[in-house]
């Protein structure tokens, strides 16, 4: 049996995105003694939700796939599993200033904008992707080199490019072909027989009801939830780490678990050595200027059309109402617009007026039945750091974990290197960590009797 010291080890996992949900979860379930930190006034994250006139829903996008075996297993776990609805979806092309559908094999074979030879050589590059195991090697390879090899030039520059330049910027000419093989593999493995049909899942009420039944659970195995708590110092005083939020509150633990983007870390962690700072300033980040709007009907049939002409502003057009039932929005239609930039891009400068008019009107020239009357709400959130990109032989630029600071441990989504941000993935980070990492490390006060 386990006999745990009556001074309990005091760990504070910072974060309150599902991460660091899933982390603090999991620890206290095991019954250690757990504060979970949180700069902002409410826990979620990138999974946080607001109000769009009087519906709730998540600020950004999210979507459950039957292969999520890490998020099905934690909504079993904190009994949710029957709040999972599941809807087969369409997926949509915007090239060449028209609207196609790409959601089976016959309207993939008649797609316009390609030759049947290029077709091939794209069925061929997603099929030979989604067969590939050794991903490590992928790493070593430029995106844009693997894919001309495989899919060829003209269906690079047709289809590729364009998606990679919504989704990444220029930053794609540095991004390794891992990125490319985790995007595919995974909506690959989404449709039930190979490009024949794919099913979407959401679970009724959007994270808010994840969230908030995580929030419970933590309740209940009574953990400590500090939000509004924007760390701005961690140093370490007699074995003590010292946590200093920017309005000066001070708290101590014993060890501190991190799952706040790299770049934070390197801030606020100066006690880390030379070596991991460097190595957490050097990671690069994908931020997201995404709108979200409320309409009093839908725009398309597709839950995601991939935007490839470069003259529209948005990386995609998600219509999130074709996944959730509308009772869930009131009747009324959810469209998310997101454009995926650099940490530095302009984008995050401008106004919320100037990206609304710069989206309204590229959705007037995509869809001529479109009626900016129709809209009922319609907001912007902003976030500089969203995903690592993978650049070149980026596993091995990685800090480790467990840090040179005994009792400091990194475990962000930085980490997630066989595939692309999603909540799936960064709860296997949270799980893979706790059981690889964490529980096996000597601090760790339990005796084995």
């Amino acid at each position: 049996m386990i006999v745990r010291s009556n001074q309990k080890t005091k760990w504070a996992v910072v974060g309150g995105g599902m991460l660091g949900l899933t982390m603090a979860h999991r620890m206290a379930k095991e019954g250690h003694d757990v504060t979970l930190i949180e700069a902002a006034p409410k826990l979620g994250g990138l999974t946080s939700v607001w109000e769009l006139a009087e519906v709730t829903w998540d600020k950004y996008y999210h979507v459950i796939l039957m292969t999520d075996t890490n998020l099905r297993g934690l909504l079993e776990e904190i009994d949710l599993s029957d709040k999972l609805k599941w809807t087969e979806t369409k997926t949509g092309f915007f090239t060449d200033g028209k609207l196609y559908s790409m959601s089976n094999t016959v309207e993939f074979l008649s797609f316009p904008p390609l030759k049947m030879i290029e077709k091939l050589r794209l069925g061929g590059t997603i099929f030979y992707a989604s067969k590939i195991k050794n991903w490590k090697r992928l790493e070593a390879l430029e995106v844009e080199k693997w894919l001309r090899r495989w899919s060829g030039n003209g269906t690079f520059t047709k289809i590729w490019e364009p998606l990679l330049n919504a989704k990444l910027g220029e930053s794609y000419k540095k991004t390794a072909a891992s990125f490319i093989w985790a995007h595919i593999n995974r909506m690959y493995k989404a449709r039930r027989s190979g490009l024949k049909k794919e099913m979407f899942g959401y679970v009724q009420g959007g994270y808010r009801t994840i969230v908030d039944r995580l929030e419970e659970k933590l309740n209940e195995y009574k953990v400590n939830i500090l939000t509004d708590f924007p760390i701005s110092n961690i140093s370490k005083v007699d074995d003590q780490f010292v946590v200093e939020s920017a309005n000066g509150k001070l708290e101590t633990f014993d060890r501190v678990i991190m799952t706040a983007p790299s770049t934070v870390v390197g801030r606020v962690c100066p006690i880390l050595s030379s070596d991991e700072l460097a190595k957490l300033q050097d990671i690069d980040y994908l931020g997201i200027v995404c709108a979200s709007m409320l309409l009093k009907k839908p725009i398309s049939p597709y839950y995601v059309t991939n935007i490839t002409d470069t003259w529209v502003p948005m990386t995609a057009v998600i219509e999130m109402s074709n996944i959730v039932d509308r009772n869930e929005f009131g009747g009324n239609s959810l469209v998310y617009l997101p454009k995926y930039v650099p940490a530095d891009h302009e984008l995050f400068e401008k106004s919320d007026e100037e990206v609304k008019d710069s989206f309204i009107g590229a959705l007037e020239e995509m869809y001529p039945e479109f009626d900016r009357e129709d809209i009922i709400d319609f907001k912007i959130c902003r976030t500089r750091l969203v995903m690592a990109i993978p650049t070149l032989n980026y596993s091995k630029k990685l800090p480790q974990q467990k840090t040179s600071v005994d009792g400091l441990y990194l475990v962000n989504s930085s980490y997630i290197l066989k595939g692309n941000l999603n909540v799936n993935e960064t709860i296997e980070i949270a799980e893979d960590a706790y059981r690889d990492v964490i529980s096996k490390d000597s601090a760790i006060v339990a005796t084995t009797v």
